[in-house]
């Protein structure tokens, strides 16, 4: 069972579980990173290293962010955009990944410097409307 990253990583996307991946299974939208659900070992290594407390295994996943399994996969490119379930998801997030501005993120393999803000933003709770479809990089 794979790692997903959740909602407190919107806007802060703290890179430290980067650093930790045995796999490089982590990939950079502009402003959230997700994990690729087929390439992840499900070691566990990445889950201390977020400061925001944003990565659970899917099986601790808590419900209210249940629509990030779908996230992680479509923008890693594990799922098709088209067999998402995409209930629960911002329609601006939805909308997107049904155009042709779609591409999955590019992989992510090195630490970078957090979002500005980020210390500011990991207090903030409900941020998935703020969650940016693009790619990162």
């Amino acid at each position: 069972m794979a790692y997903i990253v959740a909602e407190p990583c919107i806007k802060c996307k703290y890179t430290d579980c980067v650093a930790v991946c045995p796999v490089e299974c982590f990939y950079e939208g502009e402003n959230i990173l997700v994990i690729h659900p087929d390439e992840c070992i499900d070691c566990g290594a990445c889950e201390p290293e977020c400061p925001t407390t944003a990565i659970f295994e899917e099986s601790a996943l808590p419900d209210k962010w249940k629509p990030f399994i779908d996230i992680n996969s479509v923008f890693s490119g594990a799922k098709a955009p088209t067999d998402a379930d995409t209930d629960g998801w911002p329609q601006h997030i939805a909308d997107h990944i049904n155009s042709s501005a779609f591409a999955v993120w590019p992989g992510i393999t090195a630490t970078k410097p957090a979002l500005p803000d980020a210390d500011a933003e990991a207090q903030v709770e409900q941020k998935f409307q703020d969650m940016s479809p693009k790619g990162g990089g």
